[in-house]
């Protein structure tokens, strides 16, 4: 029997996992992670995101090379989203992937795997090469479209309590003014 996670309960489990077992992700579960892409809010209905699945360890190393630093955890994952949108087609692309990269990572959660998030717009090497010029050069992803960032996912080899109620910052919360 399937037994729904609440919302509210899925929201605080949810955390970033940097370390991952060498257990592959089976393929419905991909399939239901992209579904959750695709059908995520987008401004005017544009659905203008593109989404790379990424499962060949030699081009998941180059990815988490990407970047300068706080990527290297990616090569263990068994699987990489990358998350692309086009700036001249949607001027919205950043919400919208953005968008797109949470709605997957709360799904991933639900199945019982880890994600984590690597920022990768706006990243430059100490060279001076960009992380889309790198993205780019490993997926033969077309010059118009730009990388918001790629998730990391798999099965969690560590443990992340859930969030904690205490932590909460309900000060940031403002009713009519600031």
């Amino acid at each position: 029997i399937d037994v729904m996670i609440d919302f509210k309960d899925l929201v605080q489990m949810r955390r970033s996992h940097r370390k991952y077992t060498d257990e592959e992700i089976n393929p419905e579960d991909v399939q239901t992670i992209m579904r959750a892409a695709l059908m995520s809010p987008t401004s005017k209905g544009r659905r203008a995101w593109h989404f790379v699945l990424v499962d060949n360890k030699a081009d998941i190393e180059k990815l988490a090379d990407a970047k300068a630093q706080f990527s290297q955890f990616l090569k263990e994952a068994p699987l990489a989203i990358v998350v692309l949108g086009d700036p001249v087609e949607n001027p919205c692309w950043i919400e919208d992937a953005s968008v797109a990269a949470i709605t997957m990572q709360y799904q991933i959660e639900e199945l019982g795997l880890g994600s984590c998030w690597i920022q990768m717009r706006n990243e430059v090497l100490s060279d001076g090469t960009t992380s889309d010029e790198v993205i780019r050069g490993v997926l033969d992803i077309p010059e118009n479209m730009n990388c918001l960032c790629i998730l990391a996912v798999g099965h969690a080899a560590d443990q992340r309590k859930p969030q904690s109620e205490d932590r909460l910052k309900w000060e940031n919360v403002h009713a009519d003014k600031y």
